[in-house]
């Protein structure tokens, strides 16, 4: 028997018997299913981090020289201690890594966490717990916003101690019908009165989580309000992609000089890119790739063993069958190889319909819910050949005990 006509047969008794099909590739369809959707939203999530978070956070071509690490979530205690032990990053760092990098786009000084929250009040109307930015100019350039209504704040505002504000889409939105409507009006922070300047343009969503719910002053008007903060965080924009490494390496050393750190003294500072934020991120998901292989294992020779009984039960189906085939000159290989390509395509026809599943489970989850997915050519791979080499497995055992069938035995069978 031809391979084909082998593959057309097995093709032809699984849509005969759907139910029994269905059944005996359940543990299949459902393992295969689960690997694609979980690979896909995982691997989503991680360009999701890399392109929409890390971007937001920290800029692109950017770096920040902070007292805290941005991936803080795999530090231990003894490390946690060491870093509360750091001094601050204040503006008075700001010189020196301007020194070192003249060729930065843009350095700017913020204000560090945690970000305070007040409420904003226009006329009768408030928006409750919105957080307050304090920064330099250039920090709008770093973020590349791009403006609604209004202009950006200057060095002016900043040196000046403007009482001047930038206002996110969102507060915006919720506060003015406009957004042009905004500009020139007086908001109240905590008793004090601020002259709305300009309106960031939307930055969009991020996991649910709105990126434009903020206002943003000068650094000098901010400490005013809330006083000097405990750290601040300097922030660096890179005319491009290529220079971001170098920029970090100038500003790790000028850092050094300015905390006078001595020659085999550890840094008392952090210099991170959006790098770190995806790197942190990808060794959680690392922990659930851990598990995945397990439980896809479990289902898919659970599957197997499922696909092994059938086979053999079919044998005893057609040993009259293979009886006659051995009557009229068929070779043991030939018979084997038969049982052995019904098997294999049995269970890749459960790869098939488990990567059909998993497709559609992640696009469903994508749909649904904020978190990305991205099927994979990979995933795609690993799937078909689990469900080939189930088959190759465990459609051996069955395909040699038909082949080694006695034809005169055989012949008899009722």
């Amino acid at each position: 028997m031809q391979l084909s006509e082998a593959i057309l047969q097995a093709l032809h008794a699984a849509w005969s018997h759907k139910l029994r099909s269905f059944f005996t590739l359940l543990g299949i369809i459902v393992s295969v299913a689960f690997l694609v959707a979980v690979v896909a939203i995982i691997q989503g999530m991680n360009a999701y981090v890399r392109e929409r978070i890390g971007g937001a956070i920290v800029g692109a071509n950017a770096f920040q020289v902070r007292r805290t690490p941005i991936a803080v979530g795999l530090i231990d205690d003894e490390e946690w201690k060491a870093i509360q032990r750091r001094p601050i990053i204040a503006p008075e760092d700001v010189p020196y890594v301007a020194r070192a990098i003249p060729d930065a786009r843009a350095i700017a000084l913020q204000s560090g966490w945690p970000t305070p929250q007040a409420d904003i009040v226009w006329r009768d109307k408030t928006v409750g717990d919105v957080f307050v930015f304090g920064v330099t100019a250039p920090f709008q350039v770093v973020q590349d916003y791009q403006f609604a209504a209004g202009e950006p704040l200057s060095d002016i505002d900043v040196r000046e101690r403007r009482p001047v504000i930038e206002l996110g889409y969102d507060i915006a939105d919720r506060v003015f019908d406009y957004p042009d409507q905004a500009i020139g009006e007086k908001i109240r922070i905590l008793g004090q009165q601020y002259t709305v300047k300009g309106v960031v343009a939307k930055k969009g969503n991020v996991l649910g989580q709105s990126w434009d719910g903020f206002v943003m002053m000068p650094l000098t008007s901010f400490e005013a309000l809330y006083g000097r903060r405990k750290t601040t965080v300097i922030s660096v924009k890179m005319r491009e992609a290529a220079l971001v490494a170098d920029g970090m390496q100038r500003a790790e050393e000028a850092m050094r000089i300015a905390h006078r750190l001595r020659p085999g003294q550890p840094d008392d500072f952090t210099v991170d890119t959006a790098d770190a934020l995806v790197s942190f991120w990808k060794n959680l998901t690392r922990l659930l790739f851990t598990v995945i292989p397990a439980v896809v294992a479990i289902g898919i020779v659970v599957g197997g063993i499922v696909i092994m009984n059938i086979m053999l039960m079919s044998v005893n189906e057609r040993t009259r069958e293979i009886g006659i085939r051995k009557s009229l000159g068929a070779r043991r290989r030939d018979i084997r190889n038969q049982f052995l390509a019904e098997s294999v395509t049995l269970a890749a026809l459960g790869g098939v319909l488990g990567l059909s599943g998993g497709v559609a489970l992640a696009w469903v989850v994508s749909l649904i819910s904020p978190l990305p997915a991205r099927v994979t050519l990979w995933s795609v791979v690993v799937a078909l050949g689990l469900g080939a080499s189930v088959g190759v497995i465990f459609g051996v055992y069955p395909a040699v005990r038909a082949a080694r069938l006695d034809p005169v035995v055989a012949l008899r069978y009722e």
